[in-house]
């Protein structure tokens, strides 16, 4: 019994997971409809616009500290980890930025403080005291950046913005599990990943 309740939940949960396109929770009265249940396109709630706003501010970060990080890292594994990171996040951002022109959702075009009290951080630091910093900055920002995109995936109402989450998602997790490793090495601890075979 337990076996055919398992199957069930696997095969619909597929179609849960479209379903969620499109929050009905959190839209607001004047939400103009596509379909009953279903929001026209590029209609955006405060969990979107917040969404947005915050993943571009990371975004900007991650462009910025991977910049830094090219110039100023030690280690080549360092040096090419924030090589990705200027690409992936770069791109990322030019599309968010297109996502949200079309419901003129405003974003953020320069760091937060937060992000500058980090930079100027990482700016004074040198070698080995640098790479540490920057990959134990990369671990903590990317895993908040998953949470940001599993939110708006759960939470927002414009389809576009989450399936923009929905197909960011997987590369941010690789950027974490390539930063947690990159700093287990550079710290010489071992990493133990979960075995593939079972």
């Amino acid at each position: 019994m337990r076996v055919v309740v398992t199957m069930c939940v696997l095969v619909l949960f597929p179609a849960s997971l479209s379903a969620q396109i499109g929050n009905p929770a959190g839209m607001a009265p004047d939400t103009k409809m596509e379909k009953p249940g279903v929001p026209a396109a590029n209609q955006t709630n405060y969990q979107d616009r917040l969404f947005a706003q915050l993943a571009t501010v990371g975004g900007i970060a991650e462009v910025e500290f991977g910049q830094l990080a090219e110039e100023k890292a030690d280690d080549d594994r360092v040096r090419q980890f924030a090589g990705r990171m200027v690409n992936d996040h770069g791109r990322a951002n030019e599309e968010l930025k297109s996502i949200a022109d079309k419901s003129k959702t405003p974003l953020p075009t320069e760091l937060g403080p937060d992000q500058k009290a980090v930079r100027a951080d990482l700016e004074k630091r040198e070698g080995v005291e640098f790479d540490l910093a920057y990959m134990t900055g990369q671990i903590v920002d990317h895993q908040k950046i998953a949470q940001l995109l599993a939110w708006e995936i759960g939470s927002g109402q414009d389809a576009e913005l989450q399936r923009f989450a929905a197909r960011t998602l997987p590369t941010v997790l690789e950027h974490l599990d390539m930063a947690k490793q990159i700093h287990a090495e550079l710290t010489g601890q071992i990493v133990v990943r979960p075995s593939s075979a079972n």
